[in-house]
């Protein structure tokens, strides 16, 4: 099958109207809210030379935060944010997926849009608004009626850059919850669909191309006085809009919301619970590639209706527990602890996916490791590589503390690619998961932890407050509990491992449930 006839292309396609709707949406509500705070600022700073000078720096320095940290900053100062105002007004509001894309992004378009304003109006010739204020014009009048037409075409030039700006660093917005073209490319990089990712990567490139282009053509009308060519440009805006908006703003909103973290076990995991609601009859929409923090704070928020999360996970993370238990007792403190959150822990699913030191089997024969106590003796020369989370977690300082572990080098990378890093002696050793098919794949081994410094990491499913009660819910997804055991997941996630139309999540959660339905 050539690349082009592969049928992940219409399965891309498929999922473009709720994309592409999602991106527009957020991208032209960050650059409304750019510009009615951009643009009186340059007014006001542009003959003060401190406050110009404090606000371009502010701005500046802004830009130079990376995307993907500005927009994960808004979500814990925004669920702060919410959790006064419901203490003190009683009224609260979700900092979860739109609200904290749209303000990051909104911070990102303000310095093109300052610069180019204030450029703009110091720009024109002092002897127009001198005739302007000879023919008995007011200092608003001039400015309403002779600086601004003039500033107009600089000023669009930095409201195109913006506009692009805010178009690509929107792509980014996916791990906070906000639905993006970028679901594309997190999803097909977790899951190694490189078609989404060149889909997601086409699609947002053509999207600002064309924005920018409508623009141009704007400020081409206001350069040359050209009605036309302005009129063109608005109505062409107005068009993309009305055409990228309006088949998503009609779907209802109802419906169960099914989130995901950011590797391939949750995808499908999530894709496979979406099923069966729907096989009960229920509607389900997924919310995927959130962050371990994030999406715990979105189900007890009720921005997400239900996940699949890890024992040793909240007992490290949200509990901040560091004691080790037996698994049966964590899991019956865990459940304990969530109650008081109103949080339901609905039962497991049957297997464990805990975070493990893996290295190439024939490299553990050679030195003689077959645990983490005989690794240890030899981490001053050798590298580690984990995911993105891994060295500034709970498990590893536990591991650090009961094995004295001191490596040569530390390297964070994409969950999916650490393990052919590892098998090719890119690093010597890697923090992987216990459930990833991977590990056969690539012939490696996951060392013994005889000092238990990793908790249980049973898979659990996990109901938001507002669905505790949900009987419905929970009878669609009781046919899932007990029923996965490790040696199918794993046999899943080597499936969602390929690049072929059979390793989609949709493909291998259709086998899972095959596998585990009759159970």
């Amino acid at each position: 099958m050539s690349f082009l006839a592969d049928p992940r292309w219409g399965e891309a396609l498929a999922h473009l109207p709720d994309y592409l709707g999602n991106h527009v949406r957020v991208s032209l509500a960050a650059l409304a809210l750019g510009l009615a705070v951009s643009l009186p600022l340059a007014m006001l700073t542009r003959n003060r030379p401190a406050p110009r000078a404090i606000l371009l720096a502010i701005a500046s320095i802004v830009q130079t935060v990376p995307g993907l940290a500005l927009l994960a900053l808004f979500y814990p100062l925004l669920l702060l944010a919410a959790s006064v105002t419901l203490a003190w007004f009683g009224v609260s509001f979700s900092a979860f997926g739109f609200l904290p894309a749209m303000l990051a992004l909104a911070l990102y378009s303000m310095l093109p849009v300052l610069r180019n304003g204030i450029t703009g109006l110091n720009g024109i010739d002092p002897a127009l608004i001198e005739a302007a204020k000879g023919v008995g014009m007011t200092a608003r009048q001039s400015l309403v009626m002779v600086e601004l037409p003039l500033a107009l075409p600089v000023m669009m030039a930095g409201i195109r850059t913006a506009a692009v700006w805010v178009i690509g660093t929107a792509t980014l917005s996916t791990p906070i919850g906000q639905t993006s073209l970028g679901n594309y490319i997190f999803a097909g990089l977790q899951t190694q669909n490189w078609v989404f990712v060149l889909f997601g990567c086409f699609a947002s490139a053509l999207l600002a191309l064309a924005v920018d282009q409508l623009l141009g053509l704007i400020e081409s009308g206001l350069r040359r006085r050209g009605r036309a060519r302005t009129a063109l440009g608005a109505a062409g805006i107005a068009a993309l809009v009305a055409a990228t908006l309006v088949p998503t703003m009609g779907r209802s909103s109802q419906g169960y919301v099914v989130g995901a973290k950011t590797f391939a076990e949750q995808y499908v995991l999530s894709t496979l619970m979406g099923d069966r609601l729907q096989a009960a009859g229920l509607s389900a929409t997924a919310r995927s590639g959130l962050g371990s923090s994030v999406i715990f704070g979105a189900l007890k928020a009720g921005d997400i209706d239900l996940y699949v999360d890890y024992s040793g996970t909240l007992w490290a993370n949200q509990l901040h527990r560091t004691e080790i238990k037996p698994r049966a007792e964590l899991l019956t403190d865990l459940k304990t602890s969530l109650a008081k959150d109103n949080i339901t822990l609905l039962g497991e699913l049957g297997f464990e996916n805990a975070y493990a030191l893996v290295l190439p089997k024939k490299r553990a024969e050679a030195l003689g490791i077959r645990t983490i106590a005989d690794l240890a003796a030899h981490a001053s020369t050798l590298s580690i590589a984990g995911d993105y989370e891994f060295f500034s977690r709970p498990e590893w300082a536990a591991l650090q503390k009961a094995y004295g572990l001191s490596f040569r080098a530390q390297r964070q990378m994409q969950p999916d690619f650490m393990y052919a890093a590892v098998a090719s002696g890119e690093v010597d050793v890697i923090a992987g998961y216990t459930s990833d098919g991977l590990i056969a794949k690539y012939d490696l081994v996951a060392l013994d932890d005889p000092r238990h410094a990793i908790p249980p990491y049973d898979a659990i499913l996990l109901l938001a407050p507002k669905r505790a009660g949900d009987e419905r819910l929970k009878t669609a997804l009781q046919p899932l509990l007990g029923k996965i055991d490790i040696a199918t997941m794993r046999e899943a996630n080597l499936r969602a491992s390929g690049n072929d139309a059979n390793s989609s999540p949709d493909a291998v959660a259709k086998w899972l449930w095959e596998k585990v339905g009759g159970r």
